[in-house]
């Protein structure tokens, strides 16, 4: 492990005690307490460089307050022009930031991105509002009012996921501090059962990247191995790669467990990233928030069984980084310049891709999805349904052992990073993903597929019944 990753480690490690403490704290002492700690990491990690995200901030503000009716669309080309910005520093003969910088600047953008779009909503319904003079009362994820310049700082360097996630909203952040009798919301429990995997997760993590360097790809001897030996590494190197953010996202989930944070009634129905989709009053009393059954799906960032066994490319997105593909599809995808469900998700891995960063292996990896999404859409479309039950049980198990080689082989992009070390692999292996995606995208169009948009059910992973994907 670098250094990088071993202070990363600690920041998680540390937010699960200070969590605890928080939990039971008033609105005031959550509030400020939290953003004291969160600014407190950021000035040891990032030094003078966290004056990138207070003038982002400060932007952010600044726009919410001139133009609260279109705020959404100019906070999401002011933050991502700063991006640019940010990561052209050194071309600009100006200090580079850190590692740890670059991460608060990451979910710094999802989060004013998302404060501004929550604004905008409250905008737009305090207009309907008065237009029509007719008051329907609180509705479901909207703000009571507009953040102040300290309370959006507040909610920015709050230390809960400030460098790994999760990403939550200004409203999951709200119900945080004003949660009601929060010593009957349950933590100790879930936080074990949620964390008892990332021990075995870690090792597997130490060992595999031991064993399978990924330092070794980029070296000459590598590419005298036989061609088997070559198409096996990507299979190592993105286990090490699952394992590492199984562990630090799991770590992450706990910091907030600790703090009851995310915690809504069951009846809810929560989502990652984006919190309850259903109506709940709020308990009366201490006894009846007791009796009440909650869950912590709202910061839930990863489904590790779902990644790993689920059939398809498409529902493999869905399970990894859940709180930030939330954003992603809430206000990239949604608003896309294209309707098809293909072009639709090309744009918006275009626009993940540069919220990673500039190194072309990400572009090459994330614009290699679309492919992938159309070609698994229109070869199950034209086929799978033709196949008896037994066969379809054989057509999934085919269908996740390629989903997995597709993402073994795009992971390649995102870990190598540079255009040179990324192709030169890529062609060793003979672009083997990408012309089995070809052919399987021709062979679904010679045959009347459709694309991945017009499937209404989707076959459930290895087998299990699909409600199981959500299971530890």
């Amino acid at each position: 492990m670098s250094p990088e990753e071993w202070t990363y480690l600690v920041v998680l490690l540390i937010s699960i005690p200070i969590g605890f403490l928080f939990k039971k704290a008033g609105p005031g002492l959550k509030r400020w307490g939290a953003a004291a700690v969160g600014l407190g990491l950021t000035l040891f990690t990032c030094g003078p460089h966290t004056l990138h995200s207070l003038i982002t901030i400060l932007g952010t503000w600044a726009l919410i307050q001139a133009q609260p009716c279109s705020c959404h669309a100019l906070a999401l080309a002011w933050t991502f022009s700063y991006l640019l910005f940010f990561r052209a520093l050194s071309l600009l003969g100006l200090p580079t930031p850190t590692p740890f910088t670059n991460a608060v600047q990451l979910l710094l953008t999802l989060k004013l991105v998302s404060l501004a779009s929550e604004v905008q909503d409250l905008h737009l319904a305090q207009r309907k509002e008065m237009a029509t003079g007719f008051s329907k009362g609180p509705s479901l994820g909207l703000l009571p009012d507009v953040p102040s310049l300290m309370e959006t700082l507040s909610y920015s360097y709050c230390y809960v996921g400030i460098m790994t996630g999760p990403f939550f909203r200004y409203r999951t952040y709200l119900d945080w501090l004003e949660q009601p009798f929060p010593g009957a919301v349950p933590s100790l429990r879930p936080l074990l059962r949620r964390a008892w995997p990332a021990p075995l997760f870690g090792l597997l993590f130490l060992l595999s990247s031991h064993l399978f360097p990924l330092e070794a790809v980029r070296e000459d001897a590598f590419y005298a191995r036989p061609l088997p030996a070559r198409l096996f590494y990507m299979i190592p190197v993105f286990f090490a790669f699952r394992m590492r953010f199984y562990v630090a996202w799991i770590a992450a989930e706990c910091g907030c467990i600790a703090a009851g944070f995310g915690a809504y009634p069951v009846a809810a129905k929560a989502r990652a990233g984006g919190g309850p989709t259903l109506q709940c009053p709020p308990p009366s009393s201490p006894e009846k928030a007791a009796s009440l059954e909650y869950d912590y799906e709202t910061i839930r960032n990863i489904d590790c069984y779902g990644t790993d066994f689920c059939v398809r490319v498409r529902d493999g997105m869905r399970y990894w980084n859940m709180t930030v593909q939330w954003w992603l599809a809430q206000y990239v995808y949604k608003s896309a310049p294209a309707r098809s469900y293909v072009l639709r998700s090309a744009w918006t891995m275009l626009l993940s891709a540069y919220w990673h960063g500039l190194h072309p292996g990400y572009y090459l990896s994330f614009l290699t999805i679309p492919l992938c999404l159309a070609a698994e859409g229109r070869l199950e479309s034209a086929l799978r349904g033709r196949l008896s039950p037994g066969g379809q049980k054989a057509w999934d198990w085919v269908h996740w052992f390629l989903k997995m080689r597709a993402y073994d082989y795009m992971c390649m992009g995102f870990v190598l990073l540079s255009l040179g070390d990324t192709v030169r692999y890529w062609a060793s292996v003979y672009f083997c993903v990408h012309i089995l995606a070809l052919a399987a995208l021709l062979l679904g169009l010679a045959l009347g597929g459709g694309g991945p948009g017009r499937r209404k059910t989707a076959p459930s992973a290895a087998g299990l019944a699909p409600e199981k994907l959500r299971e530890e």
